[in-house]
């Protein structure tokens, strides 16, 4: 590795250190309806997030309900203090796709359909609301 390089590396694991963050991979359902609920918490304060999530009637929500209870106790991890309310939001939240399973079903006239059974990545990024402001 060069020098410039290994230089850039160091810079991004230093801004690495200050962002608290979690990720669930390999989630067996589509993006798509990932997407819906993702966008739902996007820059919402962190409690009132898990409220929207805790009673939504989605079945992702289930999931990044999970998801943001992890970072938040990374954030409370990493900063060594408890969580309180109004404090963390959620900074950033994307969906990538993840690798399909395909499979195929019987169709009329000895033909076959291909099901392809999508899944998805989710990351989600806390942040404290002081740094917002500034």
């Amino acid at each position: 590795m060069g020098k410039r390089k290994r230089e850039s590396a160091n810079l991004k694991k230093e801004a690495r250190k200050e962002v608290s963050f979690a990720k669930l991979r390999n989630i067996p359902s589509s993006p798509r309806k990932m997407r819906l609920v993702a966008d739902m918490v996007r820059g919402v304060e962190v409690f009132k997030a898990l409220g929207l999530l805790h009673f939504s009637n989605k079945a992702a929500a289930a999931d990044v309900e999970k998801l943001l209870k992890s970072a938040i106790s990374n954030w409370e991890q990493k900063n060594a203090k408890k969580a309180e309310s109004g404090q963390l939001y959620i900074k950033t939240i994307t969906v990538d796709c993840a690798p399909m399973l395909k499979r195929l079903r019987p169709a009329p006239q000895g033909r076959a359909y291909r099901i392809r059974k999508r899944s998805n990545h989710v990351t989600l990024y806390v942040d404290t609301i002081n740094t917002k402001d500034a």
